[in-house]
């Protein structure tokens, strides 16, 4: 499994609009995901470890990132065929069993991931209240385990300086992870 990093941050770049199934039966538009003071767009995956590293530290900063007028979506678009652990029912299962307090969608065609420039899992887009992006880079030191409990929580830092200022910082840590699993035709 190789670890890929995503490019650095396009300060600026308008979020693309999608219109995806959620695993709760719902479809979801950039509109319904937005929060007043900005949004984050993940790209996760069920089975990727680096994801798996993170996923209660994301769920954590997504709660409390909530309270600060931010909008949060995860999006999985790999390859189920390939990929069955990444499967709607098995992303339903572990939305469930972990409580997700953002919607969990399915992007099957991977249109929305390749619109996004999504390159790996997990992969983040922290856009401030006008949906121009501020912020793409790590959750915080995590790599394939955990970081130690008391790491600097860099994406939730800057999405609050988003929320505030509407602008994220200038110095961004690249995340982490496994690369989406693209359809092979």
């Amino acid at each position: 499994m190789v670890a890929l990093n995503p490019p650095v941050c396009d300060f600026g770049q308008a979020a693309v609009d999608f219109d995806l199934p959620g695993i709760d039966g719902r479809r979801y538009t950039l509109a319904d995901c937005r929060g007043p003071n900005g949004l984050l767009v993940m790209f996760i995956c069920n089975h990727c470890p680096y994801v798996k590293a993170i996923i209660d530290r994301l769920i954590r900063d997504c709660r409390e990132l909530a309270g600060q007028g931010i909008g949060c979506v995860a999006i999985m678009s790999n390859d189920v065929v390939s990929y069955p652990e990444d499967a709607p029912e098995n992303m339903r299962r572990w939305a469930t069993e972990l409580a997700f307090p953002f919607p969990y969608l399915y992007d099957e065609s991977q249109a929305v991931a390749r619109a996004y420039g999504a390159v790996c899992t997990p992969d983040f887009f922290g856009y401030n209240a006008r949906l121009e992006l501020q912020y793409r880079g790590r959750l915080d030191a995590s790599g394939r385990h955990p970081a130690p409990p008391d790491a600097r929580r860099d994406l939730f830092e800057a999405m609050c300086d988003i929320a505030r200022s509407g602008q994220g910082p200038r110095e961004q840590m690249a995340s982490i992870g496994c690369s989406i699993k693209w359809h092979i035709y």
